[in-house]
């Protein structure tokens, strides 16, 4: 992300200097930074969430779908969005934040922009209406290195007409930036007499972006699932709860040939999992 001064050239109306956006814009390069943030907050125009004539509607990020990240993934994230001026569109900037204000640095706990400015088009039927897209490229291992950021985060949509007067709307739409999870399994003892124990064994794992690595997600419940051999479909056994370093044990009868697998179902930090069904024969 970058933030710089702006300076267009605009047909008939006067240049564009700074674009003077809310601090949820103006935070700096990676989540969490600060810079530009004073100047804003000086103007005193919170608490509102929008301003000026410029709106902005039918905000769709990522699809509609949340953002999974691990620990190195680069990933591109389009947002797209209608801007309506009926003096025109000049110029809009995207900004992904979370947080509770957009205006000061202690309730801003991550903020992404964008490299380059969104495209914009005005619409051949509807005049003053714009289709804009924005894409955010987001590197995990760089951009999020706050554990903090994982959960809800808002849209900030700013920007100038043509007679350079701003707008903005510090929250369009929301969307959730995850941590991607992994889970294993590991059903024994193999083969196995009918009407045994079998033990299944596990681990659930999700990324930590400060650590680069996945790290055990302690406390959290899972399901153990059985696929009889030559069904299709699992069916749910039982709960499970992983040990406060994220271990997974439990026990099942020995019915009949089939595999076994643990299943972990999304929150609001972590995206969903599901191990690889380990086989198990019944003798």
């Amino acid at each position: 992300m970058r933030i710089r001064a702006i300076s267009v050239a605009l047909p008939g109306a006067v240049a564009l200097s700074a674009l003077c956006l809310p601090a949820a814009a103006q935070a700096a390069e990676r989540p969490g930074a600060t810079a530009g943030l004073d100047s804003f907050a000086a103007r005193s125009v919170h608490p509102e969430t929008s301003l000026g004539s410029m709106k902005f509607s039918k905000a769709v990020i990522n699809g509609g779908k949340d953002i999974v990240l691990g620990t190195t993934t680069k990933q591109s994230v389009t947002v797209t969005y209608t801007a309506t001026s009926s003096s025109g569109v000049a110029l809009t900037e995207a900004f992904l934040w979370q947080g509770t204000d957009s205006s000061s640095p202690d309730t801003i706990s991550g903020s992404l922009g964008t490299d380059d400015d969104p495209a914009c088009t005005e619409s051949t039927t509807r005049t003053g209406v714009y289709a804009c897209k924005a894409v955010f490229h987001i590197d995990a291992a760089s951009d999020l290195k706050n554990n903090g950021v994982a959960g809800t985060w808002k849209l900030f949509l700013g920007g100038f007409d043509l007679y350079a007067d701003a707008s903005y709307n510090d929250d369009v739409a929301t969307t959730r930036i995850k941590k991607a999870s992994e889970l294993t399994a590991d059903a024994t003892p193999e083969p196995v007499k009918k009407g045994r124990t079998i033990t299944v064994t596990g681990s659930l794992e999700r990324a930590d972006w400060n650590k680069g690595t996945y790290t055990g997600y302690g406390r959290q419940g899972v399901l153990l699932q059985y696929r009889k051999k030559g069904s299709t479909t699992y069916t749910t056994l039982k709960k499970v709860t992983s040990s406060t370093s994220g271990a997974l044990r439990t026990t099942t009868t020995a019915t009949a040939d089939g595999y076994y697998r643990f299943s972990f179902a999304a929150n609001t930090t972590t995206a969903a999992s599901t191990a690889t069904g380990d086989y198990v024969d019944v003798r």
